[in-house]
């Protein structure tokens, strides 16, 4: 047998009550390691190699032999343990020539109705500033979703501002267009919108829900933390009529979930109080937090110290969650359970998001942007509706994309989860979307190895959560897993 050596940055051990679970960066797996796997494993991190001798002074007589040369052979074909030459720490970057569509972003109005102190859009403009998108630029951009996502059953067209209940002619006229022409093209079309709510009108919302556009609102929690962000042009807050609109719409939306967005700024951190102000007495159905770390105002960006208080609440609630899991429920902590799905469905992220990929947004002017979040920014365009999708520029930037050698990523145990982060999130931070988000990786990784606990304890005490709420993996996982998590 030749020298093993560990290959630490393809095998993570989260232990939890006793449990030794092993994550297997690669694949994102994880394995619940036996006494032979986990003396293996100890043995190797141990030294830099170790040789048949020392294999054979820690096992003979407390271990069959055929178990412990099976336990090796599985370990070296997850690239856990090496002999040999090293293999590449990660696969090559694929070069991106087919660019399967499936969702485009329309943003129908640079303007808005309220003030938001730190709203991140770049082109955003007041009411009478606003720049509306024409019918024909977003049925021509709806033309293209329709050619490039020829291979997709299923599409998705999203209503983006500003605020886009503003231009509420223009998203009548488009679902209508996108559900003919879906039709015609034996496609079926989702919608879905995220909206401030104040625009909101009972006969709307039933149109809404006629056509099952899917409705995210923007809300910050309890009226204290919504109105400190959240306000009118003239400055009022702006909870009190939002907090009536919410109501209405989650009474009379019928035919979709309908979720909340929470932006997480300097002094609103108490997640644990907005979740069950937000989910618990309002009732929406799902909420999502999403920390600013990197604004462009820097008096609203998280420091680090609140930071590690948001976390901190974000665990409080994943143990609700994990609780009411148990029970059979889904407490509607939209971070968490995202998390959950990737663990289930053994997600590996060569990208941080389908960005450039199966989406693009449309701007007014009709340029294709590489998300929704770059329309207005100094980031060049990806083509436009003219030429269609600059795919060699764009190609080359997801190639880049991709790329991990020499970088903080290329090592790092999250690496197929994380990709990276947010291009938008490290385009604000350090002016180039490809730079790594290094500022909260060590929370990330905190964060997923708390989301691996959480999933390890679901799968043994109701694994029936994740066929009712998650799609479940499927893989066949390998024999060391005697009692395999996933």
């Amino acid at each position: 047998m030749a020298g093993l050596r560990l290959a630490a940055h393809n095998a993570h051990r989260v232990d939890l009550d006793g449990r030794r679970i092993l994550f297997h960066v690669p694949t994102t797996s994880l394995f619940e390691l036996d006494d032979v796997a986990a003396e293996l494993l100890e043995l190797c991190a141990g030294q830099a190699e170790i040789s048949e001798a020392d294999v054979q002074s820690r096992f003979d007589g407390r271990h069959p032999p055929a178990r412990v040369v099976e336990t090796i052979q599985e370990l070296l074909d997850l690239e856990i343990l090496q002999n040999g030459v090293p293999r590449p720490l990660n696969q090559p970057p694929v070069a991106v020539q087919h660019y399967p569509l499936s969702t485009l972003v329309l943003n129908v109005n640079t303007g808005c109705n309220l003030s938001c102190s730190y709203c991140y859009k770049e082109d955003l403009a007041t009411p009478d500033q606003g720049q509306k998108m024409t019918f024909e630029t977003a049925a021509r951009a709806f033309e293209l979703l329709l050619a490039e996502g020829a291979a997709r059953e299923r599409l998705n067209l999203v209503f983006f501002g500003g605020e886009p209940l503003s231009n509420l002619p223009l998203l009548r006229a488009m679902v209508e267009h996108a559900e003919r022409r879906a039709a015609e093209a034996g496609k079926t079309v989702d919608f879905s919108l995220t909206t401030n709510g104040t625009l909101l009108t009972e006969p709307l919302v039933d149109w809404l829900s006629a056509h099952r556009v899917g409705v995210t609102l923007s809300m910050d929690g309890p009226k204290a933390l919504h109105d400190r962000h959240r306000r009118t042009i003239g400055g009022k807050g702006t909870y009190d009529l939002v907090a009536t609109k919410a109501r209405m719409l989650l009474e009379r939306h019928q035919t979709r979930p309908v979720g909340a967005r929470v932006t997480l700024t300097k002094g609103v951190t108490d997640v644990v109080a907005i979740h069950r102000h937000l989910r618990d007495e309002l009732g929406f159905f799902e909420v999502g937090y999403a920390p600013v770390t990197a604004g462009d105002i820097d008096r609203f960006n998280l420091d680090e110290a609140e930071l590690a208080e948001v976390f901190a609440g974000l665990k409080t609630l994943g143990l609700a969650y994990r609780d009411q899991a148990l029970a059979g429920h889904n407490t509607g902590f939209a971070n968490l359970h995202q998390l959950m799905t990737d663990l289930a469905e053994g997600t590996r992220k060569a990208l941080p998001c389908g960005a450039g990929l199966g989406m693009l947004a449309v701007d007014r002017s009709g340029g294709l942007n590489l998300c929704h979040r770059f329309t207005g920014s100094s980031l060049p365009t990806f083509g436009d509706l003219d030429s269609g999708i600059d795919k060699a520029r764009l190609g080359a930037f997801l190639e880049e994309a991709q790329e991990r050698t020499g970088r903080p990523c290329e090592t790092c145990r999250i690496r197929n989860l994380c990709a990276g982060g947010c291009y938008h999130e490290r385009y604000a931070r350090y002016g180039d979307p490809l730079h790594p988000a290094a500022h909260y990786c060590e929370l990330m990784r905190d964060w997923i190895d708390f989301g691996i606990q959480v999933y390890a304890a679901i799968m043994a005490g109701n694994p029936g959560f994740f066929e009712r709420h998650v799609a479940p993996r499927r893989a066949r996982e390998p024999a060391l897993a005697r009692a395999p998590l996933s």
